[in-house]
């Protein structure tokens, strides 16, 4: 029944984005032009949403065993869990239950980066990992904190929200990619006489070139919303195990920041952790707000 419920919510999304991306040609008069330079953007249109959304849902749905093969990822069976992973089941067991979640899969994975990651389908399909380094680098309270911020995001729903975020963009971009260079190409054959500027492989190099442009534009807005829902995590973080654990925890996260190395393996997946390193222009593309603007949005928030 959840699977029917988010395809319908794909389905939806995708309805979304036809009559946005039409609007916008109305309002604008593209449609017009498109048609009279015998561009077929209803067709491409309708290519660009079902391509743009289905790569996104099939990604959400394969979350799981991508991150646990990319990671190295040990799931841990509770019938044969002990010492710390009978620990930690314990830990995420008691903060599912007081978020409302059914108990997630539980995982940890080698790796000296302190860090963790919640992704999956859905809230009922949910993986929550652990790096070693984390493990061994924080105490009771923070590896609380830590939990509490990742099974926020199962009840936030922020997998689903970050997968329809960027199916709309991936829509956006292939469309807009596809008319353009078509256009382009258009403009240049109108203008040479003998009609040859340009022909498939300009064309399949502009539209390719355009989607590297249009794809990081994009992902401007993807990270936006990435850092906004940190937020968010972070407050519900501080609700499942106490502000303090949060607060520590992103206090420790910052001083292994400074100190430690990262983990390569973890950057196709950077969304999903709690924590990344960017600064300056390379801010507006980073996944998670600065741990000092994390940390400051804690204090002042009552609870």
């Amino acid at each position: 029944m959840a699977l029917f419920r988010r395809f319908g919510l794909f389905a939806l999304t995708n309805i979304a984005v036809i009559f946005t991306i039409g609007l916008i040609l109305r309002l604008t008069g593209l449609d017009v032009y498109l048609a009279k330079s015998g561009v077929p953007y209803a067709t491409t249109l309708l290519f660009a949403a079902i391509w743009g959304m289905g790569g996104a849902f099939i990604s959400l749905l394969l979350s799981k065993f991508m991150v646990k093969a990319s990671m190295g990822v040990q799931v841990i069976d509770p019938r044969n869990a002990s010492g710390w992973q009978r620990d930690l089941l314990t830990r995420v067991q008691r903060l599912a239950q007081a978020a409302g979640l059914p108990m997630p899969e539980v995982g940890y994975y080698e790796s000296p980066e302190i860090n963790a990651f919640a992704t999956g389908p859905s809230r009922s399909s949910a993986l929550v990992a652990v790096s070693t380094g984390l493990l061994n680098g924080m105490d009771s309270e923070e590896l609380d904190g830590v939990l509490g911020h990742e099974l926020s995001h199962v009840a936030n729903g922020d997998m689903v929200t970050m997968t329809l975020v960027q199916g709309v963009i991936n829509s956006f971009v292939i469309f807009f990619s596809w008319i353009v260079s078509k256009v382009i190409v258009s403009q240049l054959n109108r203008n040479d006489d003998r009609g040859s500027s340009g022909g498939f492989f300009m064309e399949f190099m502009i539209r390719q070139l355009l989607m590297v442009v249009f794809g990081l534009l994009g992902s401007i807005v993807v990270a936006y919303v990435s850092r906004a829902r940190e937020f968010r995590a972070d407050a519900g973080g501080a609700k499942l195990a106490g502000r303090s654990s949060m607060i520590s925890a992103l206090e420790r996260l910052k001083v292994a920041f400074n100190r430690d190395p990262i983990d390569q393996r973890g950057e196709t997946i950077a969304a999903l952790k709690i924590s990344n390193r960017a600064g300056g222009l390379a801010s507006l593309f980073a996944t998670h707000p600065p741990l000092e603007e994390r940390i400051a949005a804690l204090r002042a928030k009552a609870y």
